[in-house]
């Protein structure tokens, strides 16, 4: 008789219908399964958060043991052992402040089913999101600083794969200025939407910033940075925010550590103030270089660094990463909403550049 093959956890919900909470009986099935090999026993299940077209997801516990967090990594098992394996380093290595994974039985960090990994952490309490004041700012900053320090010289288990974006700089920027041929081509394709003549009107000034800031990376110190490899630099979160920081109990906590990945650090930092620029609706110098000011504290940014810094910040990160979904829709993505988002994130453009000549001038944890 030939053996059932295990069943394979695949994306639940690629419409969004089902609900954020909505978790499959199979799924449900699994987790009682994969629960049996801890010790703990667990009093009930609570949908923190799923990744349903992804096939992520993670509950919270009460256990005779504490409160804890059951997490399905929606990667695969490759990738996600990498991550699992830099958050054990950084706990029992290091003592950073992110959450400490439980072993099995058998002494595992994670457990295999449905072609996913699944593993279990304590959940830190409380945990709570800084104020969205520039204090939280430079807290998260501080922080991330710390993470990028304390995480140098990790290296992964055997049976995981290298994840690392260090030699990836010039490949990302490359195929940001081969996109902005792709809009502008869709949006002569489809005249008649909305934010199509937007589009057309504003395209080649971002075009210009990618393909200046790619042509800066190349005569920079990138190639003689990213040369003394993976370790040295150590890991970057690639999500990190205000969510992903929060005060916790003897200070900042960095969770969902599952997309970590070697990578030049600043690139998160690049990520924050981008972000909080955009949160803020324009650029404030003043905001900026306390945020650095705070991130060199704990990782310090060198003249090296700063400059690969105000490259990446130089490029149009905005635009792109709101733009870069009307490859998959456009007449879907090219409505009025998205002709409204993109003639803001032009208002905000104008401010930044501004703010970036000032920038060249600043030296971090120095004087001017």
């Amino acid at each position: 008789m030939e053996q059932e093959r295990p069943q394979i956890i695949t994306p639940w919900d690629l419409d969004g219908t089902l609900g954020e909470n909505y978790v499959p009986d199979y799924i449900h099935e699994m987790a009682q399964d994969v629960l049996t090999h801890y010790e703990f026993q667990a009093n009930g299940l609570e949908v923190i958060t799923t990744k349903a077209d992804k096939g992520g997801l993670i509950w919270k516990m009460e256990t005779d043991q504490g409160p804890k967090s059951l997490k399905i990594l929606h990667r695969r098992p490759s990738r996600s052992w990498f991550s699992l394996g830099a958050q054990e380093y950084l706990v029992k290595e290091k003592q950073a402040r992110v959450p400490e994974i439980i072993r099995t039985k058998t002494g595992e960090l994670a457990v295999e089913k449905g072609e996913k990994l699944w593993f279990v952490a304590e959940w830190i309490e409380p945990l709570f999101q800084v104020t969205k004041d520039l204090e939280g700012a430079k807290q998260l900053c501080h922080a991330i600083g710390e993470f990028h320090q304390l995480s140098k010289g990790y290296v992964p288990p055997d049976r995981a794969e290298t994840a690392s974006r260090i030699y990836r700089w010039p490949k990302t920027y490359q195929k940001i200025v081969k996109k902005m041929t792709w809009f502008k081509n869709i949006a002569n394709l489809y005249p008649e939407l909305a934010a199509s003549q937007l589009i057309l009107q504003v395209i080649d000034r971002f075009e210009a910033q990618a393909i200046d800031a790619l042509q800066r990376l190349e005569q920079s110190s990138y190639h003689e940075m990213s040369a003394k490899g993976n370790e040295a630099w150590g890991l970057a979160h690639q999500d990190y925010g205000w969510s992903n920081g929060q005060m916790g109990p003897n200070g900042m906590w960095i969770i969902d550590l599952d997309g970590v990945s070697y990578d030049l650090p600043i690139r998160d930092l690049q990520k924050l103030i981008t972000g909080t620029m955009d949160d803020l609706g324009g650029w404030d110098i003043s905001w900026v270089k306390e945020m650095m000011t705070a991130y060199h504290e704990a990782h310090p940014i060198d003249d090296q660094l700063y400059e690969l810094l105000l490259i990446d910040l130089s490029l149009p990160n905005l635009f792109y990463k709101n733009a870069k979904e009307l490859v998959y829709d456009p007449e879907l993505v090219m409505n009025q909403e998205f002709e409204t988002m993109i003639n803001r994130i032009v208002a905000i453009d104008e401010t930044k550049w501004p703010v970036i000549e000032e920038l060249k001038a600043f030296r971090v944890g120095g004087s001017e």
